[in-house]
């Protein structure tokens, strides 16, 4: 079994040179934004560019990649305009994956603002429904912090769009996430309760990939910054028992860790392949 970890790099200059950065990393899988995702904007991506990522991620394994959506998707929204612009972003970025050869669209739910969990939930079900999506491409719904009115904290959330949606639709777990809303993951029999609480609920069969990222906060707070891999309130006993769990060793792990205290992302995954049994 091939561990596949990577990091979240940038299309500065052009997307192919994603795919360098991610080398100078030593990943072998990643995730890009397709443009500022503080930001509504089209991707701007080339053929020429969309051809030198292609084959420059070919020759160097590097595979899969996730194409990130704007932080400004909202999903669960009552609200029309926002809606609309929502739709219409994520139809940009499930375009842009089908022209890169990317596998995977991540999203966050979004907030329900006031209109309550179940309504939030048709709403992101039925927004997702209104995309035309690639053969060959797939959305994952990421899961949350779960602070304020944001759905997708509770594993039910994830469930029940993937249940109502009539998308083929497949999860990002993102492990400090999950530790923020209260799936306590620090130790190995917290990694094996949350991981089997996931298969219950969701089902592993949805599992496509996992953001992995300690926690600066502690389990249950809602609080979402991420820490180094095994340093935050994770740690390393809770991060070596989730890399090492029989139903993740196949899960492409994609790192949105800091860059801080001297650690980048090459310091990160390093520090994954130490915990790889």
């Amino acid at each position: 079994m091939t561990l596949r970890v990577g990091a979240h790099t940038s299309i500065a200059g052009g997307v192919h040179n994603a795919v360098e950065e991610q080398r100078e990393y030593s990943g072998n899988c990643g995730q890009i934004f397709s443009h500022s995702p503080q930001v509504w904007q089209d991707p701007n991506i080339d053929d020429e560019n969309a051809t030198q990522f292609r084959e420059k991620s070919t020759d160097n394994g590097i595979h899969p990649w996730v194409i990130h959506s704007s932080y400004l998707v909202n999903l669960c929204t009552p609200k029309d305009d926002l809606r609309e612009k929502s739709i219409d972003s994520m139809q940009t970025e499930v375009d842009a994956a089908d022209l890169l050869d990317i596998e995977y669209v991540n999203v966050h739910l979004g907030a329900h603002t006031g209109a309550g969990v179940e309504q939030g939930l048709d709403n992101a079900a039925s927004a997702l429904d209104a995309l035309d999506i690639p053969d060959g491409v797939t959305v994952l719904v990421e899961s949350d912090a779960g602070s304020g009115t944001k759905l997708g904290g509770d594993f039910e959330h994830l469930a029940a769009v993937l249940d109502r949606s009539e998308q083929d639709l497949d999860v990002c777990l993102d492990t400090a996430h999950a530790f923020a809303a209260g799936y306590d993951l620090s130790t190995a029999t917290g990694v094996e309760e949350t991981i089997t609480e996931f298969d219950d609920v969701v089902g592993l069969e949805h599992l496509a990939c996992v953001h992995l990222n300690d926690s600066k906060h502690e389990c249950g707070t809602n609080k979402d910054e991420h820490a180094h891999i095994g340093e935050g309130r994770i740690g390393e006993a809770g991060m070596r028992a989730f890399v090492n769990h029989e139903a993740i060793r196949d899960v492409p792990l994609v790192l949105e860790t800091p860059t801080e205290n001297g650690k980048s992302f090459a310091w990160n995954i390093e520090r994954v392949a130490e915990l790889r049994a």
